[in-house]
């Protein structure tokens, strides 16, 4: 099965947790990123201070942040088929959390 390769050109921060993401092959995709801001890794991407340093990584060609979270740039692209799934991952991991910290 082949799987395709994108490379993310550039970015911009559109609106608080939300960003438009341009592909190498001409489209885009406008993202909010605040639903799926759980577990350890993207949790702290809450801090919008945080969220803010999102870089372009120029040798992987995805969005980074200082703390190590990144994405799969397919995932990106096609994230309408993801966005549910990332989603309902995320509100799995708050609840875990949650139980960690009252148990």
């Amino acid at each position: 099965m082949k799987h395709p390769i994108y490379r993310i050109c550039d970015f911009e921060i559109v609106a608080p947790y939300s960003l438009r993401v341009q592909f190498d092959d001409q489209t885009s995709q406008t993202i909010n990123f605040w639903p799926i801001l759980g577990g350890e890794l993207y949790c702290p991407l809450r801090n919008l201070a945080l969220f803010n340093q999102v870089q372009l990584d120029p040798e992987v060609h995805t969005l980074v942040w200082p703390n190590g979270a990144d994405f799969d740039p397919a995932t990106l692209h096609d994230w309408p088929k993801y966005e549910e799934l990332l989603t309902q991952r995320a509100k799995r991991w708050e609840r875990a959390s949650f139980e960690m910290v009252t148990a």
